[in-house]
């Protein structure tokens, strides 16, 4: 018999009754642990059955992960603009135009944006800014544009730009850390002023008739289900070409998911690689189709548009009036960007990852789409490194030169059909400790004099 005050006992290998030690036993502990764990576990077997079986709620359960990954992304790029994709490592310490060959280069005005900001400038060939036009996105912005809560002005600049022979210029608005990121159009004045805007989720690229209409691509989320093609995810992005009337009131809308389901080429759907299930198309380029590009396209009509389907690596026709892909090829790129029609039938088509050279993976090709042979390359070397995963543009000019926008280098240049560089302009604008970052620039456009009206030309001249 022990007393109350004597503990010896407990010395002797017994256990202390659990009451007696104030809470569980540690066999009581370490089985509720167990518990806990046999749950999460069997939580974790059930959440991936469901998300690789793609039933219900799996759906649900990815639309809260992309949500939550988005709004983690966003609250880190909105701390940091550095970190988003509107910038890159600076290559070098040059700025401005460090090359002008005026014998050999098409002279004329050089449109283009940059990655800081929502602005759009007009350079002279030796790299002096003549003409600027500048709008906040915040300044533009209702309450019923489809961007409900826009990120801070300084997370969304001009993508595509494009300068009218008047002087106005028709911008489109992009940000990152949204889905969709496309923000919107703009038409603005010389001095700046907003003629009109869409603001529905326009993005990448369009193009305007000699008519005043205006052919840009749109997104939007959908939860649309498709028979034959459940791999697709729910919730992804659906691209449009919605065509605009001169004063920037929609006309038409097309679903370019439905245009593929219509034609002869929907089992190229089948071809979309995982990483771009919730965005099968991205479509990233869209030309309109006159009567002169059609002159030697067998593959086109006058009123068709030429489409860049970035993910099954496609370049396409679309009909408009029949809503379908009548026309569709894909060759070795990889990543393209701003496919156009040439006098002669090729296409001029910007290969962003097609090459495989590590730092010049990228390529500017003119191909057949007949036979898909390349007529003619750009690609850069070790001294002239060429590399751009994302966005970039080539641009067909009169004299036979192309102008390449580089958008991750920063950078704008003219190369000869031989190759060589007879102009180049560097983004001056720099950002980072030590200027170690440079902004991305989108659509260069060269523009010739004699193709302004003789009012605004005139202004370009004033002090």
């Amino acid at each position: 018999m022990h007393s109350a005050s004597d503990t010896s006992w407990l010395s002797d290998g017994a256990s202390a009754p659990a009451e007696d030690q104030g809470g569980p036993g540690l066999l009581d502990r370490l089985a509720a642990l167990l518990f806990y764990v046999a749950i999460a576990f069997l939580a974790f077997l059930g959440g991936a059955y469901v998300m690789l079986d793609d039933t219900f709620p799996s759906s649900m359960l990815r639309t809260a992960y992309l949500a939550g990954t988005a709004w983690m992304q966003k609250q880190t790029q909105s701390l940091d603009p550095l970190t988003t994709d509107l910038w890159r490592e600076a290559r070098s310490a040059d700025r401005g135009v460090t090359v002008h060959d005026a014998g050999s280069a098409f002279t004329g005005y050089t449109l283009y944006t940059s990655g800081d900001g929502a602005y759009a400038r007009l350079l002279a060939m030796d790299g002096g800014v003549i003409h600027e036009w500048r709008r906040p996105f915040s300044t533009v912005w209702s309450e019923d544009a489809a961007v409900k809560d826009p990120q801070p002005d300084d997370m969304i600049y001009f993508d595509k730009a494009r300068m009218l022979p008047n002087g106005e210029l028709i911008a489109i608005y992009t940000a990152v850390g949204d889905t969709p990121w496309g923000y919107g159009m703009v038409k603005l004045d010389p001095r700046g002023e907003v003629i009109w805007s869409y603001l529905q989720h326009a993005h990448h690229d369009f193009d305007v008739a000699a008519d005043g209409r205006v052919y840009v691509l749109t997104h939007e989320v959908t939860n649309e289900e498709i028979e034959h093609f459940e791999k697709l995810q729910r919730p992804r992005l659906d691209d449009f070409v919605a065509v605009l009337s001169p004063d920037g009131q929609e006309l038409k809308k097309v679903s370019l998911t439905h245009a593929m389901l219509r034609s002869r080429f929907k089992g190229l759907l089948y071809s979309t690689p995982y990483f771009a299930l919730g965005d099968p198309l991205h479509t990233n380029a869209v030309e309109l189709i006159d009567d002169a590009k059609a002159a030697n396209f067998p593959y086109g009509e006058p009123g068709q548009v030429l489409l860049s389907f970035r993910e099954p690596g496609l370049v396409a026709v679309l009909d408009l009036e029949s809503e379908t892909i009548v026309w569709a090829t894909r060759g070795s790129w990889l990543g393209q960007h701003d496919p156009s029609l040439l006098p002669n039938g090729n296409i001029l088509l910007f290969d962003n990852l097609g090459r495989f050279d590590e730092g010049n993976d990228a390529q500017v090709i003119e191909f057949d789409p007949a036979s898909l042979e390349i007529q003619w390359r750009y690609a850069g070397d070790r001294e002239q490194p060429f590399e751009s995963d994302v966005r970039s543009s080539a641009e067909p000019l009169p004299n036979g030169n192309r102008l390449i926008t580089e958008s991750d280098g920063g950078r704008l240049f003219e190369v000869t059909r031989d190759g060589r560089i007879v102009w180049e302009y560097v983004n001056p604008v720099r950002g980072g400790e030590g200027d170690s970052h440079i902004p991305v620039v989108s659509g260069g456009q060269r523009i010739a004099a004699n193709w302004l009206d003789p009012q605004f030309r005139e202004s370009l001249r004033a002090p």
